[in-house]
């Protein structure tokens, strides 16, 4: 290799917007090993922390770096960087064993190819009983195993059921909530081919329904309408099909395309039908085959570590045969098959297209959503975990990704890598949410941007309204209500932005004026302090005092605050009147300390009340 040309002094080689990709958590010296490939010219690492320094970045030559660094410092050499998304880098890591996976399904023929049972994942709000219609299916008693009755696991499980005349498989995931389902999208694992949305007919539309729905329609799946607890005397099935309607789901009596089933769980009331309806939706829509004579790929479900038996991992293979003996990669997790077993328990020697085993023999456990492969030999295995494990402890070294906020929504349009701007709406009630959806939804832009509500619902927010927000590239707008603890934790951990308002008309504001470039934002409200009321005390001359402890941050006199029950807001623009620790009056109470609050003329405060403060900081226009 020749030496880079002298500019400026120093030895670098200048391109002309050669695009250079670059793999998450890559370091300076991977960038140097980059330009050298492309133009031939040797650059010392050295050379380029000296130009990112003199950029105001500080950094090593082997330190893992953010996208935003590599772009600042491509622009200023003539390149364009293209991060390469982690489906796209696994595939890259995978090819360079001599395993192209996309290829190798490409090359099939139709001959190769069988008919496999379709996946389907039930989901729905707790306690509408989607854990007991998937016992009603298996005739097994799940529930009664389960603690207070709520699905504490993913399990699946495969039921066989004669259709037409001819014995199908189905195979059903059951999952606790919608995390899993999240988490395995996060990771580009497409594992359902169809959803089962669970209504009950007494109770309704309710926010995980509307959640569920989302995260469904999301994943591009066919989805078919179970309306439970027919059996009940206020139960309504009418009204459930005319709740879904306003969600675009329309049955089929009603001109739609998406079977509605009635169903009882408790009762095993149309079952049968429900099974029909399953599988006659997958054969409508979905063209289910796979080529079960070679080597098994598929996704974890989920995955365990057992004190008598090791990692245990549930696995669904979707397409070739996995047998006992084969060498194996899940994730970053590796080993060989030493015993697989179905749902019940009972030993399997081989597993087909579909077929969800639990699978032991793994070194360590793999995460839910991980793609797992079987090679040649065991050494092969190794090097892929070792190779995965590398890449994803030099992402998580580089500095975590900024997610889109308001603010750099116009730049980020400008530079064509958003179309639209993606949003999640949560509010105390659901009149306020509809009226700001709508009036949302009326903003007059550009036809070349969208608006996008992906979500809206009911109370506080929550870490899955988080998990969303960080697939979708959302920013999520509390009205009136305001995250969890784990859902803060998770936002702040993401970059996650959330937007908290109180006057329905500045959400409007905000977003109108960022879908037209012109948001120009100068103060923007910071959380001060939270503390959390342990006891009332009642006074005649200053009415109800809060005893509280400082969960966290700093709790000023005079600072502004709001009253926060449950997530939701109940009061706000009040102020810390008055703020003692014993006896004596003080100015800032900080976190883990005692005080007693008194918050004015409001008096409506219970224990287990939080008193959050706010501070107005100038925020630097970006």
């Amino acid at each position: 290799m020749r030496d880079a040309p002298v500019v400026g002094g120093v030895n670098v080689s200048r391109g002309n917007g050669e695009i250079i990709r670059m793999r998450r958590g890559a370091s300076i010296s991977d960038f140097a090993d980059k330009i050298e490939t492309l133009t031939g010219y040797t650059v010392q690492p050295g050379t380029l922390v000296t130009i990112l320094f003199n950029l105001g970045e500080m950094a090593t030559a082997t330190e893992s770096l953010d996208e935003a660094t590599f772009e600042v410092l491509g622009a200023e050499l003539g390149y364009k960087i293209q991060m390469v998304s982690p489906e796209d880098e696994d595939k890259e890591l995978l090819e360079g064993f001599g395993l192209d996976l996309d290829a190798e399904l490409e090359n099939e023929n139709e001959e190769d190819l069988e008919i496999r049972p379709p996946v389907v994942t039930v989901m729905g709000h707790v306690d509408h009983g989607k854990t007991r219609l998937l016992d009603a299916i298996r005739q097994t008693n799940v529930v009664a195993g389960e603690a207070g009755g709520i699905t504490q696991h993913i399990g699946a499980y495969q039921v066989w059921t004669e259709h037409e005349g001819i014995e199908r498989a189905i195979t059903f995931i059951d999952t606790p909530g919608h995390e899993a389902f999240t988490a395995m999208r996060a990771r580009g694992a497409q594992v359902t081919d169809l959803a089962i949305l669970v209504v009950a007919a007494d109770d309704g539309i309710m926010p995980q329904t509307v959640e569920a729905l989302n995260h469904a329609q999301a994943a591009g799946v066919p989805i078919v309408v179970a309306v439970n607890k027919i059996d009940k005397p206020d139960a309504n099935p009418a009204k459930v099909r005319q709740q879904l309607t306003e969600y675009g789901l329309v049955a089929e009596e009603y001109g739609g395309d998406v079977i509605f089933v009635d169903v009882s769980a408790r009762a095993g009331t149309n079952i049968q039908e429900l099974l029909d309806a399953v599988l006659l939706t997958a054969d409508a829509g979905l063209d289910l085959t796979a080529n079960p004579n070679k080597a098994a790929r598929g996704v974890a479900i989920e995955a365990k570590l057992d004190k008598g038996r090791g990692s245990v991992a549930t696995v669904l293979i979707q397409s070739g045969t996995l047998r006992v003996g084969d060498a194996i990669v899940a994730g970053t997790a590796y080993g060989r098959v030493r015993a697989m077993a179905d749902e019940n328990g009972d030993p399997v020697a081989e597993a087909y297209p579909s077929r969800p085993v639990q699978v032991q023999g793994l070194n360590s456990v793999p995460r839910a959503g991980d793609t797992f492969i079987v090679t040649d030999e065991d050494r092969l295995a190794r090097q892929i975990a070792e190779k995965r494990e590398a890449a994803e402890r030099n992402a998580q070294l580089a500095k975590a990704r900024k997610r889109i906020s308001l603010e750099d929504f116009t730049r980020a349009l400008q530079e064509g890598k958003v179309e639209s701007l993606n949003l999640i709406i949560k509010g105390d009630v659901s009149g306020a949410v509809e009226a700001l959806e709508e009036s949302l939804l009326k903003i007059e832009v550009d036809e070349s941007v969208q608006l996008r509500i992906i979500h809206r619902g009911v109370g506080a927010i929550t870490e899955s309204d988080v998990n969303l927000a960080t697939i979708d590239n959302a920013i999520i707008i509390g009205f009136n209500v305001r995250p969890d603890t784990k859902a803060r934790e998770r936002a702040s951990r993401e970059g996650v932005d959330t937007r908290f308002y109180s006057v329905i008309y500045n959400a409007i504001d905000d977003v109108e004026q960022s879908l037209k470039g012109m948001l120009k934002p100068e103060f923007e409200e910071v959380q001060s302090g939270v503390a959390e009321i342990r006891e009332v005390f009642r006074s005649s001359k200053f009415g109800n005092i809060a005893g509280v402890i400082v969960r966290s941050g700093t709790i000023t006199r005079n600072a502004k605050a709001r009253v926060i029950r449950d997530g939701v807001v109940v009061a706000d623009g009040l102020a810390i009147e008055s703020l003692r620790r014993f006896k004596d009056d003080v100015t800032e109470v900080r976190t883990d300390f005692e005080a007693g609050i008194g918050l004015g003329k409001f008096n409506d405060i219970q224990i287990g009340d939080e008193i959050e403060t706010t501070e107005l900081v100038e925020k630097p226009r970006s």
